[in-house]
């Protein structure tokens, strides 16, 4: 007797390769709109041939799933994926992953005064240019090729209390 299943292959961390974490603002007409993108580099052991379906079992492994929209999670407060922010770092955690970054002050602003950011965490990897550089973000972050098939989560934002 034969059986399906459709269990997914164990996430291996290293098809995930480098992932990086970029944020920037965008002015809207309700003012400045906090973004994150997550993406990796492509590096990992298996090439950038592994990388989406790394990222993707990354992704489910937290709850999230891909070209489905933008999920509010700040109406699920049990989802596993965090955003913290202190004063000159932040730090994005979900089950697997604990990426540390330096937001830009035009983010960070951005955040205070919403108090939620937008993650587009992308499956596809980078596809070239200097992660950071402005013009490579936005134009990777836009590209229906990535948007199509990444995570986008509107997360809320937690921060140490003193």
């Amino acid at each position: 007797m034969t059986s399906i299943t459709s269990d997914t292959p164990p996430l291996r961390t290293a098809d995930l390769g480098t992932l990086v974490i970029m944020s920037w603002s965008r002015e809207t007409p309700e003012g400045d709109v906090p973004f994150l993108l997550a993406c990796s580099l492509g590096d990992g052991e298996n090439g950038p041939e592994a990388t989406p379906a790394a990222v993707e079992r990354l992704l489910l492994k937290a709850g999230l799933t891909t070209g489905e929209g933008v999920l509010d999670a700040t109406r699920l407060p049990s989802l596993p994926v965090t955003l913290l922010v202190v004063p000159g770092a932040a730090a994005l955690t979900m089950p697997g992953i604990n990426a540390q970054f330096a937001p830009t002050p035009a983010w960070r602003a951005a955040v205070d005064e919403r108090g939620y950011a937008c993650l587009i965490f992308a499956t596809r990897p980078w596809s070239g240019g200097e992660p950071g550089e402005a013009e490579a973000v936005a134009a990777f972050a836009n590209d229906a090729a990535t948007l199509t098939t990444a995570a986008q989560v509107v997360l809320p934002v937690r921060t140490l209390r003193t």
